[in-house]
């Protein structure tokens, strides 16, 4: 069995699959002359979530096109040999809580572009006047002009200074592309976020509008250029949930002992784990903010939730702050500690499930807000009792511990200022022991004493030289920390001047104080 467009027109054998019910070639030939969605980022998300939406829309005749995806970086490997060699198609496997499984085809991408080589062809896609939206997976990181200092990359600053022409920063590139746009038709575009990150929307203008203003500034763009940006391109909010873990090796196994030919994972040379296959698990949830002063696909009819900003922001804020974004980073952080390696089996553990469950319902669900859409106690319960113990899901808390600098001050750093409106935030256990543990955690050595690589995060260094000599068997005072725990950009708060400073360098003290400690605190706190 071979994955590609060829192979798949053997239809028995693939019989245990869902094959794609339209016509492919008819759909790309379509979608190359009238594209309407173009989308940067093209891993696991992308894949499982947003083309497989994509897929039921053009199974059920709602629309003739399909999705152009663009990798977000200069890398090339994912688009080389994952999407190419099996003619964009890719085999999405849903792992449901039951042990059963479902396995399709995906074939709704139309096309696979890099930014290395492809630039032209993307350029073509953005002055097309039937073009959409473009939409992003591309992680936080994505959307950064600034580092952790509140300063200008060198890249963006380069951009800035040479104009729309030869950029390297992608928020740059998108801009000279709009611009280009507004050239060649002049019709309104909207800018779609759909990363797992709040206010993402918000990001994404404020990044491109940024250099766009500096352009105008130097001289580079006009103001008509300028407004077009500001009044004809829109960045819809959206909230994203649905867990995609690396390529999972039995998954694999069950692909090749299918008969499938070359659907081996592999590892980029940015660290990426993929494979012509991905895994997830069934729940997903989409919330868009419906602003598309272009048109939009019909996506409510493939199951997106569409409505108005507020909402979208009330949704992402009960995800990420609450129900399962702050339970997820406290499980990958003690999840490393502990050695665990899947987070289902971390589900296991009394300490931890308590400690999760506790810190939800006692610290997050009393500031909840109700987006109304989707509501908080169901989903909480849904990710409690079936999502995160999943034993079928092979997501792991180093995958989960990837980037947590850029994720404590929305998971908990929201939630700390709610209870500082409150006046509550004295009552708070929980969160500060998730935090202690994050510093804890950025010692690398685990609850026996072992040396382990943390996960990859922009300000690992740093922030781990702000420890420098700390080990097991120490004490420390606030001072100490003092560098760490008053920096807002990564707790969204000033743990001193919230008064939690005190209580976080406590907790500190006690995990590192000996070998088994991170075990001995949980048990102290949390059962």
């Amino acid at each position: 069995m071979e994955l590609n467009l060829n192979g798949i027109k053997d239809v028995s054998a693939w019989s245990t699959y869902k094959l794609p019910s339209y016509d492919i070639q008819a759909m790309q030939k379509e979608t190359s002359a009238n594209p309407a969605w173009l989308h940067f980022g093209s891993g696991n998300i992308f894949r499982a979530f947003i083309a497989a939406a994509a897929q039921r829309m053009l199974n059920a005749g709602i629309t003739d096109t399909g999705i152009i995806c663009a990798e977000s970086t200069f890398g090339t490997e994912i688009i080389t040999q994952c999407y190419r060699p099996h003619d964009n198609l890719c085999v999405s496997v849903t792992l449901n809580a039951d042990g059963s499984i479902d396995k399709e085809v995906i074939g709704s991408v139309a096309e696979s572009l890099t930014l290395a080589y492809d630039m032209a062809r993307i350029s073509d896609i953005f002055n097309s006047p039937s073009l959409q939206l473009v939409s992003f997976t591309i992680t936080e990181k994505g959307y950064a002009i600034k580092d952790s200092t509140g300063n200008l990359s060198d890249a963006v600053k380069a951009d800035m200074n040479n104009g729309p022409q030869n950029c390297t920063h992608l928020m740059s590139i998108l801009a000279s592309l709009c611009i280009s746009r507004f050239h060649a038709c002049n019709k309104p575009l909207a800018l779609v976020s759909m990363d797992n990150c709040s206010h993402n929307g918000e990001k994404l203008e404020a990044a491109i509008i940024t250099i766009a203003d500096a352009w105008k500034d130097n001289g580079f763009i006009t103001d008509a250029e300028l407004d077009y940006l500001k009044t004809s391109v829109s960045f819809p909010w959206s909230m994203i949930d649905k867990i995609t873990p690396r390529p999972d090796s039995k998954v694999e196994a069950s692909l090749v002992a299918d008969g499938i030919k070359d659907v081996k994972a592999f590892v980029t040379h940015g660290g990426v784990y993929v494979a012509p296959f991905v895994n997830s698990e069934r729940p997903e949830y989409l919330v868009i903010e419906d602003d598309f002063p272009n048109g939009r696909p019909a996506l409510e009819k493939a199951g997106i939730l569409f409505t108005d900003r507020n909402t979208v922001n009330k949704a992402e804020k009960m995800k990420v702050c609450t129900c399962l974004n702050p339970l997820h980073t406290c499980l990958a952080i003690y999840g490393c500690l502990l050695g665990y390696t899947s987070i289902s089996s971390e589900m296991d553990s009394p300490e931890l499930k308590s400690f999760i469950t506790k810190m939800a319902y006692e610290e997050g669900m009393p500031v909840v807000v109700d987006p109304k859409i989707i509501n908080p106690s169901d989903f909480l319960n849904e990710v409690l009792t079936k999502r995160l113990p999943n034993p079928f899901m092979p997501d792991t808390p180093q995958r989960i511990a990837t980037d947590t600098s850029q994720k404590l001050s929305i998971r908990f750093g929201e939630t700390i200022k709610s209870h500082l409106e409150r006046g509550t935030a004295g009552n708070l256990k929980y969160i500060p022991l998730v935090l202690a543990g994050w510093l804890r955690y950025l010692l690398a050595v685990d609850d026996n004493g072992n040396v382990f690589t943390p996960s990859s995060d922009p300000l690992l260094n740093e922030c781990q030289k702000s420890l420098s000599g700390i080990e097991l068997g120490a004490h420390v005072d606030e001072a100490q920390l003092h560098s760490l725990l008053s920096n807002a950009n990564i707790f969204g708060v000033n743990l001193c001047d919230a008064g939690l400073a005190d209580k976080v360098t406590a907790y500190f003290n006690e995990l590192i104080s000996k070998k088994g400690a991170v075990l001995s605190t949980l048990k102290k706190y949390t059962v």
